[in-house]
Formats: C-alpha cells, structure tokens, sequence
C-alpha cells in the first residue's frame, strides 16, 4: 500500500455509501407517500431514523476512543447491509406493516450514527498518513459525496420508477457491503483505540462523555457552529424528507423529475467542493462561511413557494450547490484541527450530535407544516427561517474566529 491508499480508499467506500443513502433518502419518502398519502406519516418515518443516529452518535463517542474509529465503523457498515435489506424483503413478503418500518429504519439510523462518525473521526489520522491538508481531504471528501449523492440521486430516481421504492432499498443495503470491504482493506493499521496512560486510573464511560462535553462547550467557536448548523440541518430535513417529495407530486413533476433535481445540487455542489479542495486554504473561512450558506439557503425554498416553472427551480437549485460546496471543507477543517487527538472521538461525535440533533423534527414539523398550511406557506416559513438562521454569523462574535487557528489564538491571549 502507498501512502494515499487510505485516503483514496476511504473516499471510494464513503462515495459507494452516499449513493446508497441518497436511494434511500428518495426511495423511503415516496414509499410511504405513495402506499398512504399522508405527509405526516413521510415526516414520522424521517424522525425515526435520524433520532436514534443522533442518540447513538453522540453517546458512541467514547466508544470510538475505547474500541478504535475502524472497527465501530466497519461493524455498523456490515449490520446495516442487513437491516435496509430487510426492508424490502419483508415488503415483498407483505409482512411490512407501518410501526415494522418505523423500527427498521430506527436500527438503521442507530447504525449510521456512530458509523459516520467513526469514518470522520479518521480523517486527520487519514490525512497526516497521505500529507495531506485537512481542508485538502475535507475539500474532496465533499466532493465524493456531492458527486455520489448526484448519481444516487438520479439513480433513485430511475429505480423507483422502474422497480419500486421498496426494491430499490437493496441498492443501499449492497452499497454498505461494498463500503465495508473496501474500508477494511484500505485502512487497514489505522483507526486503533487511544492509547491509555500508565499512570493513569481507569475512567468511566460516563466520565468519558462528560469529558467531550467539558472540552466542547468550552470552545466558543465549535458552540456557535453547532447552533446554527443544527438549525440548518432542521429546515433542509424537512425540505428533503417532505417539502420537497410534496412538491413534486403536487407539482406533477414526479419522482424522476424530484431524483434529477437532487442530483443537480449535488453535481453543483461538487464544483463548489472541488473549488475549496484546491484554493480552499487561500480563502476567508468566515467570509466565505456566511455568503455561501446565504446562497445555499433560502432561495430553494422561495422559488417553489412561488411555483415558478422548472427551469427556473433547477437554476437556483444549481447556483445554491455550488455554494453548498463551499461548506463542508470549512467545516472540516475548523473542527478537527480545534478538538485534541485523545478526545478527537468522543468530541467529533458529540459535536455532530448537536449539529443533527434537531433534525428528527424536520420531518415531522414539514409534515405538519404542509397540512396545516399547504406547501407554499409551508415552503415560505422554511426560506424564512433558514434566511435568519445564515444571517446569525454577522452578529455573533464567536464566529469571526473561524479564520485563526487554535495555536494563533493562544498567541494573541
């Protein structure tokens, strides 16, 4: 193996993983859609897969830390494979019934949480192996997943057209036998538990999360992120999980038109990654930071809130990817270089839990938006709330601090 073999192969199983999820984000939605009608139903299912990936990303921090980032990830891949792949088959068998779905999809999110953050608690142990900057493999790391997320997108679009929602699953249960391969062979050596001190007393479990929780809510800027992001994350939950798929059959426009229309954010968003993995060392972080989520934010809700013609939702929807592409690697990088390699797992988890943890509400207050109110309001309170939300870094200090490293910081003090 060559010094870049476990940063190319961890993109390659990341890319395989995206594409299956991205058939599921579309395939479960339309799903339940098509089988009820009902919104709300949409909604509940989402909120019961991101609510237990937020649970157990945040309480399997210290899990990381204890077992190693490799092993936890590579043993949710494998159990995951299996739990989607139930999905369907029990469907086919007509013993799928609605709380049955609920619970998959909770064990599914369950494994997901710690898995995910299994793989981004390796990137700078990734990174340092290949010499690599962490805005460099946090910039093609976004890249890989817009980019698979486009072609799973488009791909989920022509499978539940051609084969049905619930067969289509199978193609996200391969896609993390795949992943789980590829990681293993790849990052082999890497991703070994924290070494414990000699002199150091054993510490409990609880100990070890209290300890991530200490460290992170010390830092003012990982706390200013993770507010607004986890706002963000709301409002884009419950535009993918319901907003948008009530749209497109409001619309008409269909599923193959709703698989393209996700694709072409992530393919735009790929430009805007690719663009920061090459220059994105050079750029303001803050700066950069606040134009692109205003970008990326509120117009996609306007411009279907006014049910403008197709042309014109797919225009802004491309100019917000690609300013979504700008994201991650910021991200990426302020977080990582600011968390301490002993406490890089249980920190990375909890900081992420906190980013996600409004999520599972996205889906259920999109469902109750839209039957309360119809679309359109429900599409314009979205916009709204994510324009204030993408304004908050313009007023809180703590954000301006995105553009100086830790060692800087503690020079200037």
């Amino acid at each position: 193996m060559t010094t870049r073999t476990p940063v190319v192969g961890a993109l390659v199983a990341e890319g395989l993983s995206f594409v299956g999820t991205r058939v599921s984000m579309i395939a479960i939605p339309w799903f339940v859609l098509s089988t009820t009608g009902s919104a709300t139903q949409t909604g509940l299912v989402a909120a019961a897969e991101i609510t237990p990936l937020v649970i157990f990303k945040a309480l399997g921090g210290p899990l990381l830390d204890r077992v190693g980032p490799r092993r936890v990830t590579l043993a949710c891949d494998l159990l995951s494979a299996f739990v989607v792949a139930a999905i369907p088959l029990l469907h086919g068998l007509g013993m799928l019934g609605f709380p049955t779905l609920l619970a998959l999809v909770a064990v599914a999110g369950a494994l997901r949480g710690p898995g995910d953050a299994g793989k981004s608690a390796m990137t700078p142990e990734i990174a340092r192996a290949a010499g690599w900057s962490l805005e460099r493999v946090s910039g093609l790391a976004a890249a890989v997943e817009r980019t698979s997320t486009m072609g799973g997108a488009a791909l989920a679009g022509l499978l539940v057209a051609g084969v049905g929602a619930a067969n289509a699953l199978y193609v996200d249960a391969a896609s993390f036998l795949v992943s789980f391969v590829v990681f293993a062979i790849a990052t082999s050596g890497l991703g070994r538990p924290v070494p414990r001190e000699a002199d150091l007393a054993p510490t409990s479990y609880v100990h070890e999360l209290r300890q991530g929780w200490d460290f992170l809510r010390t830092e003012p800027v990982l706390v200013a992120i993770c507010v607004m992001v986890a706002v963000t994350n709301l409002v884009d939950q419950a535009y993918t999980a319901v907003l948008a798929p009530v749209w497109a059959k409001e619309s008409g426009a269909g599923v193959a038109v709703l698989g393209t229309l996700f694709a072409v954010m992530s393919g735009a968003s790929v430009l805007g990654a690719l663009t920061a993995a090459r220059w994105g060392e050079t750029l303001p972080r803050y700066r950069t930071y606040v134009i692109a989520f205003l970008i990326c934010g509120a117009p996609r809700f306007v411009v279907m809130a006014l049910e403008s013609p197709l042309w014109a939702v797919f225009a802004v929807t491309f100019v917000a990817g690609v300013a979504s592409g700008f994201l991650n690697p910021i991200l990426g990088a302020v977080i990582l270089e600011r968390i301490p390699a002993p406490l890089l797992g249980r920190v990375s988890s909890l900081n992420t839990a906190i980013c996600w943890s409004l999520m599972p509400l996205g889906g259920v207050l999109g469902g109750l938006a839209v039957a309360g109110l119809g679309l359109s309001p429900a599409l314009l309170i979205a916009g709204a709330a994510y324009f204030v939300t993408t304004m908050a870094p313009t007023r809180v200090p703590s954000f301006r601090r995105m553009d100086r490293a830790p060692a800087e910081e503690s020079v200037r003090v």
